[in-house]
């Protein structure tokens, strides 16, 4: 059980370029409730403020399964763990939900989170529960530098901002 509590998101002390690109992050849309989620691992995206607002921008391929919880939620989680459960982040990042119950293979328990319908994780050190306010689709006649088209294959992300409606961390993140 995480020792987390609720805090303003101003009182984080996180680094995006580590938290996402270097730790992983989970992201994970659907229900508890309605037993309907799916989570994958996420090492690209952002946090920032946006609109006046407190934003996380996560960025899914179509070819994933969390893209259809992504569509159809209007609410999602992001969630940082202790660098000990890395593997267990690796595991959920090469495994789709479609196939398995890969969640319960890696043993990590989903929780209620506080204010949106998508889950979170007991083990997290910090879940970030937004609710989505923007997409957009990543076309490739927009790219810029001559490093990201080598990135795709025809399988562009679409980009989600989501409002941070409520944070509950560590003292690693205070």
């Amino acid at each position: 059980m995480s020792d987390r509590k609720i805090v303003d998101p101003k009182e984080l002390k996180v680094s995006p370029f580590t938290v996402l690109g270097e730790g992983w992050m989970l992201l994970t849309a659907g229900s508890l409730k309605d037993g309907s989620f799916n989570t994958m691992t996420v090492a690209w995206g952002g946090l920032g403020t946006m609109w006046q607002k407190p934003l996380v921008m996560v960025v899914v391929r179509p070819t994933r399964y969390t893209f259809e919880f992504m569509e159809k939620s209007d609410s999602f989680t992001v969630s940082a763990f202790p660098p000990e459960l890395k593997e267990k982040l690796a595991y959920l990042g090469s495994h789709s939900g479609r196939d398995s119950d890969k969640i319960a293979e890696t043993g990590l328990t989903p929780e209620a989170s506080s204010v949106v319908e998508a889950p979170s994780f007991t083990e997290a050190d910090l879940v970030l529960e937004c609710r989505k306010s923007y997409y957009n689709d990543f076309v490739p006649e927009n790219f810029i530098a001559d490093y990201i088209a080598g990135q795709y294959d025809n399988d562009y992300h679409r980009m989600y901002f989501g409002e941070v409606a409520a944070v509950s961390a560590t003292e690693r993140y205070l």
